[in-house]
């Protein structure tokens, strides 16, 4: 996901990538950066695989056993889950990239594990709009739109957000190849053309950033106000969760999509500041540890969407405890599907986002 000045679509290419620009001076030292990476990266590459493929994968299970009770917003989360996962299916690749410090795998694994690499990034982060925008139109315009949130809606939905998700994502399947300029098997892509180079820093920052920030703060800055109105016990807990949901985000994704921009910039010769070989230094340093903080998002998506709900979670338990006998793990009783069919807007909308119990 990462920016370089040959648009490398490796996370390990752009961490250490020997070349600092199309300028005169000598390439910069990166030896101690390569180290520091071999036992960095695949520690939380590792990590996030594996608890995000766990989270996920019961998100899916989950679901799956529960189809018949399916309605949109369980369509919604069962994609964001399969999205995830598409993502962490590609991280043991990058894990083995960067501890042995070379591409292995081949040209054609090279195109398909950094196209879906970036399908994973974009359907996560373009299904997570689509949700906020389905719980505005439920909380705010509740009576108008329960009809229009159908099944075939919701496959139409994440349809075209994969299909979107794909398109923004061809040109890592097309540009990226196995190469081995500089000695050593890298995986990476290398447009000619300078409007290719600027296309994967924008298009992070743009579509992974600016805009699913905006469509969150503009949808919940009207769902707050229109819960707080309501009069039910659940309101704050609801409040809080949203709130939770804008900062995680946040936190997780904008400190990544600045570092991104902030090298984009030192290769546009926009930035300068200092000694180059410094900044670009600095600059490596912070894209790899922030992406790897962004990462830890898809972890985060089963416990924000799924989990917090009372009635997943309960389905979830019951699955564990049947599927692992010894594990045994309680929950209240006192937690039933029908506790939440209530007759206030806030409790339609908890109906219709069983896994988003408000």
């Amino acid at each position: 996901m990462s920016y370089n000045d040959n648009s490398t679509v490796s996370p390990y290419a752009a961490y250490y990538d020997e070349d600092f620009n199309d300028t005169d001076f000598s390439p910069c030292e990166t030896g101690t950066m390569k180290n520091f990476g071999k036992v960095f990266l695949p520690t939380v590459y590792s990590l996030v695989f594996v608890l995000g493929f766990l989270g996920n994968g019961l998100v899916v299970v989950v679901l799956m056993k529960h189809r018949n009770q399916t309605n949109l917003t369980d369509i919604c989360l069962f994609n964001l889950a399969v999205s995830d996962i598409v993502f962490v299916l590609t991280l043991p690749f990058y894990c083995h990239y960067s501890a042995v410090g070379e591409w292995t795998f081949g040209n054609f694994m090279c195109r398909l594990v950094s196209g879906c690499h970036n399908t994973g990034y974009f359907s996560s982060i373009f299904l997570l709009i689509v949700m906020t925008l389905d719980r505005y139109v439920v909380i705010v315009h509740a009576h108008s739109v329960a009809r229009y949130r159908t099944l075939r809606a919701g496959f139409v939905v994440t349809s075209v957000v994969w299909l979107v998700s794909v398109l923004v994502s061809l040109p890592s399947f097309i540009l990226s190849k196995a190469s081995n300029e500089t000695g050593t098997l890298s995986c990476s892509d290398s447009p000619d053309d300078a409007g290719w180079k600027r296309y994967k820093p924008i298009t992070t920052n743009l579509l992974g950033l600016v805009v699913p920030l905006l469509v969150m703060v503009a949808c919940y800055a009207r769902i707050i106000p229109t819960l707080v109105n309501m009069r039910t016990v659940k309101k704050h807990r609801v409040v809080k969760l949203i709130v939770a949901i804008v900062v995680v985000f946040f936190l997780c994704w904008a400190p990544y999509n600045i570092s991104v921009f902030l090298r984009f910039l030192t290769h546009e010769d926009k930035l300068q500041y200092g000694d180059p070989c410094i900044l670009d230094k600095n600059l490596r340093l912070s894209v790899a540890v922030t992406e790897t903080i962004a990462y830890i998002h898809c972890c985060l998506n089963p416990i924000i969407y799924a989990f917090v709900g009372q009635k997943f979670m309960k389905r979830a338990m019951q699955l564990l405890n049947k599927c692992i006998p010894w594990l045994q793990i309680p929950f209240p009783r006192n937690v039933s599907d029908s506790s939440y069919r209530k007759s206030s807007v806030v409790s339609r909308s908890s109906e219709n986002t069983s896994n988003f119990a408000m």
